[in-house]
């Protein structure tokens, strides 16, 4: 798909707010409401738009502890581990990485005891490195089209 300067505009808007109106997306950028529906459609359909989200406060809602969790897998360990990795709830984010960790995940834990039950079911499958959160830096930066 084609981004043009329309598309670009419109992303912007939408990634300020997903629940923006199609009518105040076009006033924002010169077009018509059922254009912008139409534009947002096609973004959908080629994938460029993934879906929308509400973003959870971990804190407000009753976790304490966000850590950055690096896993090195034990030899044949890895493929067993990215099917496990999709059942935690503690996981907010994973990803396969390179370098000497395979992984890096983003977690959310009631407290230090919680932290270190999750550490123990973590550790069968590898290595692990675990980081504490302090603060965000960047959140939910937007993405801008190239």
């Amino acid at each position: 798909m084609i981004m043009d300067s329309i598309n670009s505009m419109i992303l912007k808007c939408l990634q300020e707010n997903a629940r923006m109106s199609n009518s105040e997306i076009g006033r924002r950028v010169g077009m018509s409401s059922p254009a912008v529906s139409e534009r947002i459609k096609k973004m959908e359909d080629a994938e460029v738009i993934e879906g929308y989200k509400t973003f959870v406060s971990p804190f407000k809602s009753g976790y304490q502890l966000k850590a950055l969790i690096t896993l090195r897998a034990f030899m044949g360990m890895l493929k067993p581990f990215l099917e496990k990795v999709k059942t935690y709830d503690e996981v907010v984010n994973c990803y396969r990485i390179t370098g000497n960790e395979n992984i890096v995940m983003e977690v959310v834990l009631k407290n230090q005891e919680h932290l270190e039950s999750f550490i123990d079911q973590l550790i069968t499958y590898g290595e692990t490195k675990t980081q504490i959160v302090l603060s965000h830096v960047v959140k939910h930066s937007e993405i801008k089209p190239v």
